[in-house]
């Protein structure tokens, strides 16, 4: 029985309707029958000026032919009129009806005696003239109705004039009828507004606001076409309003058609294109919207006809497009409405401007506020059926997702009871989570995880916590879940992953990120972390630390011989020796392929001490036993007591200078700084140089000093010297030039101080060229890593080229070592440092990897002799033998010898016995300032010692004395270049 009330409810009982409305409208007889009027021709006068009187204008008006309506053409000149009412005796009651809705004003006057009849406008009216309808009527006399009446009229707007001769019975039903018209209208379309309204607040949809407010705007304007806009709800309209306010109707009335087909229309005029076009429309409307508030009729009119004439056929153009690209019933029937309202509209603009008579007496805003509202509510009904089909495959989309998504879903209530799981939910925790007595989230979670998830919920908009779940067997490695959770509906919400695997990998990799993954000691990036921890707990709570460095003295040669697998673990062995010596917070991290650094923090250098010995003696206890091979190895350390304020890199790099010496066989493989030694202070001594000589200003407390390099052919006439580099620290104390050398070598700024020390050589030679007669050269050394630095080179070259006039009496000293490392390179430099005229010794002859056989790739115009075969030479007759072999040599490839550490007058004169060239050490000077050097005539003038001088004016007296210094200026041996 339910089905069929049903049935009959909604589906024969709307079709009884509809075929009953249907045959009342075609066959049924109306209630109200329409009473038919007489049209009356007449005659009309414009009066321009507005300055006829009555007779003036009945004068000139036989004159003008009859009419059966007048068009004012927006002219707001008066108007005359002259006409005869019909006599009708059957209904001697007759009124004259003046139609248009645009008249403003009315006065009449019998024709024959000018006897004022009434006068009327839309405030009042006098005499038998009364407000009709859209317009006015006036009551006839019979008498004077054919004798002929007069009347003025006064309009705004496109106004048509026409007269209807009534009797006055049928008027008055057809006002009511008009009237009872006017408010079917009016309340159908309220009605239908407030629905479209309602429904808008109801699904929060804008666009059915904007339509609401659309179908208010298409109800005035159907007033206004039918002439009863001068009310609203029953109200009369305050005549000042009305004007104007009918302009401001059609302005809004054009911006809300342009809004509301842009918001419904919104995707598909994205598919259209043609952008510029709707935009060029809505920049019409705020202009439109202003002059209708400023501008009369009769100017404001032609503006908006033309505007609608632009919109209408952009809105055309792009309506046409959307129907060819979108057949969904919603766009159908919201087009044919707006279509409608299109036309009609287009159609009055054209009937209005062009003063045609309504062909198509159907057509207007009436007909058409009726039509496009019926056609909207079916736009409404076919749009809420397309939302409901969507919300309905939008729930049926959501209720797959929710059982297919391989996350679990839940929802709790607040006492931590499961309400709701999916299938995935039930796979991770059991099909019974949701069964009673086992859905409590203790039972799969911890308490204090439910704890800090209610507290996390409570206190944020989203949660979101890693936890781990109860054992699912004793034994068995508990599972991890990420639970995200929200508080709704007084539920909490939420989803439940799986994330044990990914944890498992996170960890591994947060491990390696720290770890050393051969070794399992922290790599170099945990290192520093777990220093940096304990260098602030050194500042915050003043706990002792200190820091070890340990080196596998010659590891390498197990990667060599044995492959890195045998070497891989037998570090391995290592590591796990060294942690069975440390404990507690010590770690252990490796920062090289044999290197390590171990930090103990909270551990005071005594018993820091012990534990590295224990550590040294650990790993060289016994061999370490891989396959069958065996394998000693032995560890130096370098131990450290770390202060408060130093820097972690300076700490490693101190710990690494102790390792260093430990490793060079002091102490018993160990070495230990103590916090306040005299070797700690001067490492940060050198670190703090380090960090000097890479500022703008490093070579501010630098200057030079020159050591005299002495003849021993002719000790009297040269002026020869090796200039020194020196520094001063800010405080003005001496700085020893090895800790200089050794900073900027460990820094890289090693080419900085030479070529300083070359731009500052080369310009003090040129500023005190004539006081330095006597000099025939000037030796400077070059370090190795300048002469493998390309730009230093090149500035070499360049400083050479600038000084091209003293380059002769420059001298640069290359050691041996470095000059063997690439000989061909070598070579070339010192042929294009000759190619300027300067000299090129060769430093240190004899202590390294002497091999005669380079020297004749090597064009050098010096030797400088090792100091180690000078100093002690009467001690070590062998000494002699290679010092006497070396001078041979040179003098036989054209090259002066000069013998360095020359210290005694015993040494100077087996020097000159043996035929050394030149001598240089403290028996001849120590380094001395500039300053004094240019006060000497010769290097031997510096020469304090009796005995020694005795021998230098024997030696310059000798049996073949010369006059100058023998055998060194090119001009002498032209084979040296």
């Amino acid at each position: 029985m339910d089905r069929v009330l049903r049935a009959l409810s909604i589906y024969a009982l709307p079709v009884a309707i509809a075929l009953l409305s249907l045959i009342a409208l075609l066959f049924w007889q109306p209630q109200h029958p329409q009473p038919e009027a007489r049209a009356l021709d007449f005659r009309v006068l414009e009066d321009g000026n507005a300055a006829l009187t009555p007779a003036q204008a009945l004068a000139q008006l036989p004159a003008q032919p009859l009419v059966a309506r007048h068009d004012t053409r927006l002219s707001e000149a008066p108007r005359w009129l002259l006409f005869s009412a019909e006599r009708r005796p059957d209904e001697p009651a007759q009124a004259i009806e003046f139609t248009s809705r645009h008249t403003v004003a009315l006065a009449c006057w019998d024709a024959a005696s000018l006897r004022p009849l009434g006068e009327a406008d839309r405030r009042a009216t006098t005499g038998p003239l009364s407000q009709v309808k859209a317009g006015f009527a006036l009551s006839l006399n019979p008498a004077a109705a054919e004798q002929g009446i007069l009347c003025k009229v006064r309009s705004v707007g496109p106004a048509r004039l026409t007269l209807l001769q009534w009797p006055t019975a049928r008027l008055h039903l057809a006002a009511e009828d008009f009237h009872r018209n006017s408010g079917l209208l009016d309340g159908g379309l309220i009605v239908l507004a407030l629905f479209v309204f309602i429904t808008a607040l109801i699904n929060r949809n804008g666009t059915y606001v904007l339509f609401a407010a659309w179908l208010v705007l298409n109800l005035r304007m159907g007033a206004l076409s039918a002439g009863w806009d001068t009310q609203w709800l029953g109200r009369l309209a305050p005549h000042e309003w009305l004007i104007q306010g009918r302009l401001v109707t059609i302005a809004l009335f054009y911006i809300a058609t342009v809004t509301l087909f842009k918001a419904m229309f919104q995707e598909d005029l994205v598919k259209v294109g043609y952008k510029y076009l709707l935009k060029a429309l809505q920049w019409t409307c705020p202009p439109l919207l202003v002059l209708s508030m400023v501008l009369p009729y009769k100017l404001f009119l032609p503006l908006v006809w033309t505007a609608a004439a632009f919109g209408i056929s952009i809105l055309v153009f792009y309506l046409v497009r959307i129907l060819q690209l979108s057949r969904s019933p919603v766009a159908i029937w919201y087009g044919l409405s707006i279509a409608t309202t299109l036309f009609a509209s287009l159609y009055e603009v054209i009937s209005a401007a062009l003063g045609l008579q309504n062909f198509i007496g159907a057509i207007n805003s009436v007909t058409a506020a009726l039509s496009s509202s019926l056609l909207a509510s079916l736009a409404i009904a076919a749009q809420m059926r397309q939302e409901h089909d969507q919300k309905l495959e939008a729930q049926a989309e959501l209720q797959h997702t929710y059982e297919a998504i391989p996350i679990g879903l839940f929802a709790l209530d607040l006492n931590g009871q499961f309400t709701n799981a999916n299938p995935a939910l039930t796979a991770m925790l059991g099909t019974e989570v949701l069964a009673p007595g086992r859905n409590a989230w203790q039972q799969h979670f911890s308490e204090a995880d439910w704890l800090r998830l209610h507290w996390l919920v409570n206190s944020q908009k989203e949660a979101e916590l890693e936890i781990e779940g109860r054992p699912e067997e004793a034994g068995a490695a508990p599972r991890r879940f990420l639970v995200r959770a929200t508080l709704a509906r007084e539920r909490i919400e939420g989803s439940l992953q799986d994330v044990t695997e990914k944890s498992r990998a996170t960890a591994h990799l947060e491990f390696l990120a720290q770890h050393d993954p051969l070794t399992k000691a922290l790599n170099r990036r945990g290192t520093e972390a777990a220093l940096a921890q304990a260098l602030q707990q050194l500042e915050q709570q003043e706990t002792p630390l200190t820091l070890a460095y340990l080196d596998l003295d010659r590891f390498k040669l197990i990667n060599d011989l044995y492959g890195h697998l045998v070497g891989d673990e037998v570090l391995q062995q290592v590591c796990a020796r060294i942690n069975t010596v440390i404990s507690g917070e010590m770690r252990l991290g490796r920062v090289g392929g044999d290197e390590f650094v171990i930090v103990l923090p909270g551990t005071k250098i005594a018993l820091a001490a012990l534990i590295c010995r224990g550590i040294v003696d650990a790993i060289g206890s016994t061999p370490y036993q891989v396959g069958e091979q065996a394998f000693h190895v032995v560890g130096s350390m370098g131990l450290i007591e770390v202060g408060a304020g130093t820097s972690s890199k300076d700490a490693v790099s101190t710990a690494d200078r102790a390792c260093r010496e430990a490793k060079a066989g002091h102490s018993d493989n160990l070495v230990v700084y103590e916090k306040n030694s005299k070797v700690f202070r001067e490492h940060e001594d050198e670190l703090r140089l380090v960090a000097h000589l890479a500022t703008p200003d490093a070579t501010a407390g630098f200057y030079l000093e020159m050591q005299p390099i002495m003849s021993l052919k002719a000790p009297y006439q040269s002026l020869n010297f090796e200039v020194l580099l020196r520094m001063r620290d800010p405080q003005g104390q001496f700085v020893p030039t090895a800790r200089v050398i050794a900073a900027a070598e460990n820094s890289g700024r090693m080419g900085m101080i030479d070529r300083w020390v070359l731009t500052t050589t080369l310009n003090w030679i040129q500023a005190h060229l004539p006081r330095l007669a006597q000099t025939r050269f000037v030796c400077m050394n070059l370090s190795g890593s300048s002469l493998n630095d390309e730009k230093f080179i090149q500035d070499v070259f360049a400083q050479l080229e600038q000084h091209r006039d003293i380059a002769p009496r420059l001298c640069l000293e290359i050691t041996e070592s470095v000059a063997l490392h690439d000989i061909e390179k070598t070579r070339q430099f010192i042929d294009q440092v000759r190619a300027y005229g300067a000299k090129v010794a060769l430093d240190d002859f004899g202590a390294g990897y002497t091999s005669f056989s380079y020297l004749k790739d090597l064009p050098s115009d010096l030797l400088k002799i090792d100091g180690s075969l000078i100093v002690n030479i009467n001690h070590h007759p062998a000494n002699v033998s290679i010092v006497e072999a070396i001078v041979s040599l040179g003098r036989n490839l054209g090259m002066k010898t000069v013998a360095e550490w020359a210290e005694d007058h015993a040494a100077v004169q087996t020097l000159a016995e043996i035929g050394v060239d030149y001598v240089q050490g403290y028996a001849i000077a120590r380094p001395l300032a500039a300053e004094r050097l240019l006060r000497a005539s010769s290097s031997a003038s510096f020469i304090e010692d009796q005995a020694l001088i005795q021998l230098i004016r024997a030696l310059s007296q000798s049996e073949h004395p010369l006059p100058k210094e023998p055998g060194f200026l090119a001009s002498e041996h032209p084979h040296l270049h």
